[in-house]
């Protein structure tokens, strides 16, 4: 695959065609460690429901919202007009307000930073009226996601302290995971890399590598795969982005190791092949993803969904790539924007009709830019060079 050009607008047509995983032999049962509290009436959540589900690409048309950012790692959009964005290293999170600016909100406590460890994801259930803040960290004993109430109003608030959601995730210098999202079904989604244990990926009674489902209090629900589980979907290396788009169909984003980076479409209790397969591997017993890339083009980490039109911020390949799909399936057509324009990027977000890209280059792999790290607002246009999802 040859190397994007700048803004590049050229699409890439791979078709990659899905198969349900199986495993020949029955799956072991986990024994993960869990905070159960009575489970909560599930609502649906999503920031770009009223958006046309049609192909969209980002424009030209960028605005540099906030500088001066260390590390960050997630941004939350909230209906106030606020936002809400974590900076790995420090424990740290911030407010960007509606009329811009940034205050600090509070350090969440007992956050341990060693290399791509620290405060990452972050996700509220109600951006319109947030009451708690979830946000998956890395302790001194594991990774585990807390939540904690929101006090305050915008331009105010404040954190209060946090209870456990889940405990007990493997952690390691790298192969983190770390992103967290509630699905339109009200469930709380948890990326969890193979913490450097790769082996652990394809063992479905550990919580590495994999992605979790559990509710907004920590407790298993009754239609996961897999009996008292939390376990959604496994043999993941380090997922770091999710997201649905308008059918309800959950797309992911992977990092791979030394030659392919993924984006796949993830069914419950469905094996994606970490650490026997990287990429595509024609093996009926995993699930191959939809689309594949070369780990120096990719390295993708946060994954928005804005109608069916899927982007993911790049790593390493400094670039924004956007995936439209078929009628919310295989095949995919890909097109980067961006490339080298920002640095590395580590998180987009949708906010109605508008992409937020988080930047990355304080992060120790990047090489910093005047005003880095930055968030900054992109418009989004109308992909009208691609055919239309059937």
């Amino acid at each position: 695959m040859t190397r994007p050009g700048r803004r590049s607008g050229l699409l890439a047509l791979a078709a990659a065609v899905v198969v349900l995983a199986g495993c020949s032999t029955p799956a072991p049962q986990p024994d993960p460690t869990l905070t159960r509290t009575p489970t909560s009436t599930p609502r649906p959540t999503g920031t770009s429901a009223a958006v046309a589900a049609i192909p969209w690409q980002p424009s030209d048309r960028t605005t540099v919202l906030e500088t001066g950012l260390d590390a960050p790692w997630s941004v939350v959009p909230l209906g106030s007009g606020s936002a809400l964005i974590s900076e790995r290293d420090s424990g740290r999170i911030r407010e960007r307000l509606a009329q811009g600016g940034l205050r600090d909100v509070g350090t969440v406590p007992g956050v341990v930073h060693v290399g791509e460890s620290g405060l990452l994801g972050l996700a509220v259930q109600s951006p319109s009226a947030p009451k708690q803040l979830y946000a998956y960290l890395t302790t001194a004993d594991d990774n585990r996601v807390v939540r904690m109430p929101l006090n305050g109003a915008p331009g105010g608030y404040t954190i209060g302290a946090p209870t456990p959601v889940i405990t007990g995730l493997p952690k390691a210098g790298n192969h983190d995971g770390g992103r967290i999202a509630f699905g339109p079904d009200g469930m709380l989604y948890i990326t969890v890399g193979d913490a450097s244990n790769p082996d652990s990926a394809q063992n479905v009674g550990s919580l590495g590598g994999k992605i979790l489902r559990v509710t907004p209090e920590g407790g298993v629900p009754g239609d996961n795969p897999f009996p008292g589980s939390p376990v959604w979907s496994y043999g993941h290396r380090n997922p770091q982005g999710i997201g649905w788009d308008s059918r309800g169909t959950m797309w992911a984003s992977e990092f791979g190791q030394n030659t392919w980076d993924e984006l796949n479409i993830i069914r419950p209790g469905s094996n994606y092949g970490w650490p026997i397969v990287e990429g595509v591997g024609g093996d009926p017993r995993f699930t191959d993803p939809v689309y594949q890339w070369p780990t120096d083009e990719a390295s993708p980490s946060g994954l928005a969904v804005v109608g069916d039109t899927i982007f993911l911020a790049a790593l390493r390949g400094e670039r924004l790539w956007t995936a439209w799909s078929t009628g919310g399936a295989a095949p995919v057509t890909v097109a980067p924007f961006f490339d080298g324009d920002f640095g590395r990027l580590r998180d987009v977000v949708a906010v109605g009709d508008r992409l937020w890209l988080l930047t990355n280059n304080t992060d120790g792999r990047g090489s910093p830019r005047s005003g880095d790290d930055r968030l900054i607002e992109v418009q989004l246009t109308p992909a009208e060079a691609v055919k239309r999802p059937g």
